[in-house]
């Protein structure tokens, strides 16, 4: 069973298109093409994103502020004997 020959698939498209009609082969189409644009939306969106993430990442390793360390000196608040008087 070989692929099919040009006859085959005239006759196959004729009975499609007699079954579903032209309008509704119509709406498949666009609605067919509308997935494929919006999953390409949301591929682009996906990497823009990606790019975004990594440019921020590869800056805060960059930064020098991110290579200090903090030392652990407790800092206590001040008390006053002073009283607000009203």
């Amino acid at each position: 069973m070989g692929s099919f020959s040009i006859t085959h698939w005239l006759i196959l498209l004729v009975v499609v298109v007699v079954v579903f009609g032209t309008a509704k082969l119509k709406n498949a189409g666009k609605d067919l093409g509308g997935a494929v644009k919006g999953f390409k939306e949301a591929v682009k969106d996906e990497e823009t994103e990606q790019h975004h993430k990594n440019r921020v990442l590869s800056r805060e390793n960059s930064s020098p502020v991110a290579n200090t360390q903090i030392d652990d000196t407790e800092i206590s608040p001040v008390t006053t004997d002073d009283h607000h008087k009203v």
